[in-house]
């Protein structure tokens, strides 16, 4: 039975979550280069302000800054190129319908290894207006003093 690695989170789009609702998440794959997965083993991506966008049948990733390696010299490629996902393609096909239709767009949620590769989690995203994301904002704020409540609670007795 082959060994099963963990999963390393490598980065997580944290204003996705307060820009848009996500409905549904995917894994996926990226194509690299070398000095590219070295880069993403030292942990400087960064998925802010980032898309999926479907052309001609593929699925990319447009947006991501994946800072050049240190020793990579002649072999780092630009950081902010587009760079593909890999899916199946009844999936893209999927998707790109979905996006076209219902209005809903592709953000990368989160970057990770997952068995030695790297992998990307999409989300099929809705986005939020200014009242959902006050509303989002005042439950956290709520729940949090719950929370403190219930310490302070626990405590005394």
């Amino acid at each position: 039975m082959p060994v099963q690695r963990g999963i390393k989170i490598i980065a997580e789009n944290r204003k996705a979550f307060h820009d848009y609702f996500i409905e549904e998440k995917y894994e996926c794959g990226i194509v690299l280069s070398g000095t590219e997965v070295k880069s993403l083993r030292a942990g400087k991506v960064n998925l802010k302000d980032s898309y999926c966008h479907v052309k001609n049948g593929e699925l990319w990733l447009i947006g991501v800054n994946i800072s050049p390696y240190e020793h990579g010299n002649r072999y780092n490629l630009d950081p902010m190129r587009n760079r593909k996902l890999l899916m199946h393609r009844n999936e893209i096909t999927r998707l790109f319908s979905k996006t076209k239709l219902d209005g809903l767009t592709l953000v990368p949620t989160k970057c990770y290894f997952k068995d030695g590769k790297v992998k990307f989690e999409i989300g099929l995203a809705k986005g939020k207006k200014d009242y959902d994301k006050r509303d989002t904002i005042a439950e956290k704020q709520a729940k949090r003093d719950i929370d403190r409540a219930m310490k302070i609670s626990r405590r005394d007795v």
